[in-house]
Parts: C-alpha cells; structure tokens; sequence
C-alpha cells in the first residue's frame, strides 16, 4: 500500500467499531441536525481545549468568518494574517469585507513573525489572526503583548493544531476566539466538513450561537440576517469517538517524529524547528530541501507520496490580485520552493518511516 502524506482511513480503521456505533446512534435517533450529539460534542471539546463555550460550525473557514462578524469586523477594517497557510484563513477576512494584511514568518518554524506584527499595524487594523501551523503553536504570547498594546482582537486560527500547548495551556486559550477545522485529515477529524468557535467570552458566544443559526431567537422568527453553517449531527457523534483518542493519537505522531529526526539526522534535509516550551502535535512533518522537486518525485516512485504545504505564499496567488499594498515576503517565498510534507498519521511503523528516511538519505 502507498504511503500518503495524511491517510484519515487509518483512524477509522483503529476505532471502526464504536464509529460505527456512533453513526448507528445517530440513524437510530432519527435526529440529525442541531440534537444531543452536537450539544455534548461542544461541552466535551470546550472542556478539553480548556474553554468554556464552543459553537459547531460548517467548517473551519466558517467559524473565522463568523469569529470576524461576532466582532464587528467589516468594510474598511484591517486583519493581519500569515502567508504561510491555506488561504481560506485570508478568504474569511475577504468574506467579511475587510481587508487581510500579510506578514512575513519565521525561517525556522515557518510561523507568523511576531517582531514584525508591529509595523504592519495602521488606523484600520482591528485585528490578528495567527496560525498555529502544522500543529505547532506559534509564540502567541508575544503577540498577545502587541494586540493588547494597539487594543486589536486576536482570533486564534487552531485549524492545524487540535491539542497544541503552550507550557500547560491549549493554544486557543489566549485569544479572543479559537478556531478549528474538522476536517478529515486534522488531527481531529470528521468524514466531512465540521469546525467550532471556542471562546471564554459569554457574549461572543452568543453572537456566534445566533449567527451560525440565522440569527433566529426562537423558530422561524430571525431577528438578523445569519448564516447557516452548522456541525451536524453525525459528525459530531463520529468526533465524539475521535476525541476521546486524540491524545493517544497525538503521542503517536509524535513518535513517528522522533523516528524522522533520528533517521534524518545528517541529511540534507533540514528537519522542522521545534520552539521550546511547547508541545508541537504533528499535523504536519514538514522538511526543507533545496531539491524539493527531485526529491519528491523520487519518493513517489516508491510509492510514497508527499505534499507541498504550501506551493504559492498567499500573497502570490491570483485570488489576491485585488490588494493594493504591494508585498515582498523573503522568507514565505523561499519556503514554499523547499517545503515538503512527508508521510505523517498515527499508523505510520517504524518500518515504514526508516524506508521513507533510506531513501531521502540516498
């Protein structure tokens, strides 16, 4: 069998059994949107991320749209974000009609470059959104010091980062809002779309709880224009399961990390940058190569296959052609011709990661 970068049958295949159960719950209840396994979903994920309420939401990029709207984010306002990342985290700045404002990252960890959040802030900037990439933690705490210095809001984008630390807090509890993805391949995933917004803010929460609903007070009676965008209830039954494994699942991960940095120790390669201090949970196990192409392409004739996360830095694609400001951003330019996205998920053996690592050795 081939070796793919993520493989989210993999974890189906380790807990079919009580999934199956869980679907079977759900088709049995007869309930399938807005019912019990989502409210006990919300509870559970808040309690484990360390938070009080979480809101279920469509998708990842749904709950920072709505994150955004919650906080009155609209025309004429300014976000700072990252180019290092998918881009539906700059297109839910776009949806709420502002505008996202790109920075450059760190070399080593690929993060947002919180020494430089500073000079990108004008009159219109009202808020921050850092991506906790690949599931390690970016150094929240020093942008937190910049946002509370200028009064910005901060959205935490957790979408790569499902039981991230920062010391012993969850990433996700510094911020205003916490964003998730749950989607298939996260490490805590569904087998479709889902996200929640997580916040210790009563208030927010209850304008999210609104809006993802549309804005109804009681049925059929909208006291606003909302949006429909909610987790549903099989999704919710499935997380559920999922949760209940994720650190498990995690520790894997990290082990098959271990077995990565040991084996390419030496090569040309140059392994992920762990910050200190933080517990760095694997989505991704991303290397830098100044021969990316060569090397992926001989992989895959192994039958390993890779990806590139990400081939374009966000301000070089098209979609983006609308901002006016001008950008040069060395460093997210550079890693995205030499990053590349080895096998990574928790079935992955020994054996499999000392034949990925013999090869990128040769």
């Amino acid at each position: 069998m081939p070796l793919y970068t993520s493989y989210p049958k993999d974890e189906y295949t380790l807990l079919k059994k009580p999934i199956q159960q869980a679907i079977q719950r759900v088709l049995d209840s007869g309930i399938y949107v807005l019912g019990k396994e989502v409210a006990s979903f919300e509870q559970d994920f808040a309690h484990y991320s360390g938070l009080q309420y979480a809101i279920g939401v469509g998708n990842g990029t749904d709950a920072l749209f709505l994150s955004l709207k919650a906080l009155e984010i609209g025309p004429g306002d300014e976000v700072i974000t990252t180019p290092m990342t998918a881009a539906y985290s700059a297109f839910s700045v776009v949806y709420a009609g502002a505008t996202p404002v790109f920075v450059d990252v760190h070399p080593d960890t690929f993060e947002i470059d919180e020494t430089q959040l500073e000079r990108a802030i004008t009159k219109r900037t009202k808020a921050i959104i850092p991506v906790h990439l690949f599931g390690q933690p970016c150094n929240i705490v020093a942008i937190m010091k910049v946002a509370k210095r200028h009064k910005l809001k901060v959205i935490e984008d957790c979408c790569q980062a499902h039981g991230a630390m920062v010391g012993k807090r969850r990433v996700g509890t510094f911020g205003d809002l916490a964003c998730y993805s749950f989607y298939p391949t996260k490490n805590l995933g569904g087998i479709g779309d889902g996200g929640a917004v997580l916040t210790n803010n009563k208030g927010l929460a209850a304008k999210i709880r609104l809006l993802h609903n549309g804005h109804q007070t009681s049925k059929y009676y909208h006291t606003a224009v909302g949006h429909n965008t909610r987790l549903d209830e099989l999704q919710a039954a499935i997380l559920r399961v999922k949760l209940g494994h994720l650190d498990q699942f995690i520790a894997k991960r990290q082990q098959v990390a271990a077995w990565y940095d040991a084996w390419l120790d030496g090569t040309t390669v140059t392994k992920p940058v762990v910050t200190k201090g933080v517990r760095h949970v694997y989505h991704l196990y991303v290397v830098r190569s100044k021969q990316r192409d060569r090397l992926q392409q001989t992989l895959a004739k192994a039958g390993i296959i890779t990806q590139v996360h990400y081939p374009w830095p966000l301000h070089k694609l098209p979609a983006f052609d609308f901002l006016e400001k001008t950008y040069r951003l060395p460093h997210s330019e550079l890693i995205s011709q030499q990053a590349l996205s080895l096998p990574m998920y928790p079935g992955l053996t020994r054996a499999n990661v000392r034949q990925i690592c013999k090869i990128v050795n040769q």
